[in-house]
């Protein structure tokens, strides 16, 4: 199988949530940014790095265990809450700092709950069951 990417929006969900309920006033307060994360449902959840971290100004909420691409086993901290946008598409997950991280990845537990596949074919990212909106996120 070939390296797929897809541009995904990265928010900080805990902005989200104020600017719904009025504590943040404007929209352009909520940090997020958009990347190409490289796309593997082997991974099993969204890593991120520092630089990303500190950007959208996320929590340290824990730590858990990862093994690298290249075999390596380490505890990395987990931050979040993060609001993962795809298209007409979102999702609150936590993610996996990894320093040394060059890109975002992507992995299967935020692939799931965007309903997203790995279209191998045509070396991109689709919905699993269409790419209509599954639900109405305001």
């Amino acid at each position: 199988m070939s390296i797929v990417h897809t541009e995904i929006t990265l928010k900080n969900a805990v902005d989200v949530s104020n600017f719904a309920t009025g504590i943040v006033k404007s929209k352009d307060k909520i940090r997020q940014t958009t990347v190409q994360a490289l796309v593997d449902n082997g991974a099993w959840t969204l890593v991120i790095n520092e630089v990303i971290h500190n950007q959208l100004g996320l929590q340290v909420i824990g730590t858990d265990y990862g093994t690298l691409a290249d075999g390596t086993k380490n505890t990395f901290n987990v931050s979040g809450p993060l609001e993962i946008t795809w298209n007409n598409r979102r999702t609150i997950c936590v993610a996996l700092i990894v320093p040394t991280a060059d890109e975002v990845l992507l992995g299967a537990i935020p692939l799931e709950a965007l309903d997203l596949t790995i279209n191998p074919r045509k070396e991109e990212v689709t919905g699993a069951h269409g790419d209509q909106p599954l639900h109405s996120l305001k």
